[in-house]
Order: C-alpha cells, then sequence, then structure tokens
C-alpha cells in the first residue's frame, strides 16, 4: 500500500485526514519508527563512518624585521625617540641600536608579522617626514625565520646580521 492509498482509505473511515510529514497518517506509522514528536530527545545522533584524523599543524607566519638605515640628516635624538616611541624600546637599548645604525649603515629594531612590520614602518615614516626627516626603515623577511624556536633573541637586539653597509653578511 502507498501512503497516497493510505491517505485515502483512513480518510474514507471518516477521519480528520491529519498525515505527518512521511504520508502516513497520524498516529498510523510503521512499526518501530520513530517520530520527532514521538522521541524524548530529538537529537539523535547518527555515526557515520569517516576517514582516519589527519593532524593538521598551524604554520606560523614569517616574520619580518624591521630595518632601520641610515642617513646624514635624521638626528640621533629623534632615532632614539623613534625607537622608544614605535618599538617600545628602553632607552639603553634606543641608544645602542641607533649607535648600529650610526655606524654600521643600518640596525634591526624589531621583528615582527608582515602585517605588523609594514604598519610600523609606515607610521614611523609618516612621523619622520612630519618632522622634515628623511628617515628610511624598511620591512624585510627574516633570513633566519627561525620557527621551530619562538624566542629566537638573537636576531631582534640590533643590526645581528647585517654587513657594515646594512646588507647581508
Amino acid at each position: 500500500m502507498t501512503p497516497a492509498d493510505a491517505r485515502d482509505d483512513f480518510a474514507a473511515d471518516g477521519a480528520d485526514g491529519a498525515f505527518d510529514a512521511n504520508g502516513a497518517p497520524d498516529g498510523l506509522d510503521e512499526p518501530g519508527a520513530i517520530d520527532a514528536d514521538d522521541a524524548p530527545d530529538s537529537d539523535i545522533a547518527v555515526e557515520t563512518d569517516t576517514a582516519p584524523d589527519t593532524k593538521r599543524r598551524t604554520r606560523r607566519p614569517h616574520r619580518y624585521q624591521v630595518v632601520v638605515h641610515n642617513d646624514d640628516y635624521t638626528t640621533m635624538e629623534f632615532v632614539v625617540a623613534m625607537l622608544m616611541k614605535h618599538f617600545h624600546k628602553p632607552p639603553a637599548e634606543a641608544m645602542h641600536i641607533m649607535l648600529l645604525v650610526h655606524h654600521q649603515g643600518a640596525g634591526i629594531a624589531g621583528v615582527y608579522s608582515r602585517d605588523v612590520a609594514e604598519t610600523k614602518v609606515a607610521e614611523v615614516i609618516d612621523e619622520a617626514r612630519e618632522e622634515g626627516m628623511p628617515l628610511l626603515l624598511t620591512a624585510e623577511p627574516l633570513a633566519t625565520d627561525g620557527t621551530n624556536d619562538p624566542d629566537d633573541s638573537a636576531d631582534r637586539d640590533g643590526a645581528s646580521g647585517l654587513g657594515p653597509r646594512g646588507g647581508r653578511r
């Protein structure tokens, strides 16, 4: 018997014509069938076979170093103030980085993710231009990206990895 036949027979018996979602008359479900209305817990879980879990490893973003380049016009005081304000360096460390920039041609102000490094470069250059300083900063990919060593501080303390004119050693 099809659901349409059941409806016709049920309607012919004088019932009110109420049917459930499966097309069967209300109350006349198949034996053993569970209606969503009759189930005590409507969250019936159905297990399905899935592929075995694969481990997903999140990768750290590539790091970029903000390099301060030497020029003959930007004052040492401005460089120190910029390092303290934008890169949160203590006065002694800011002075050390400024001296490395002055004597070696370039120094690393900090190591950040790409977006943060580029934002810091833009902010500092904008402030330098407002003050009339031709200061040059660049965001460069970190040559030895130690993604396995999150506390790699060897590349954060000034001009490590930079030669006398700011190039790689």
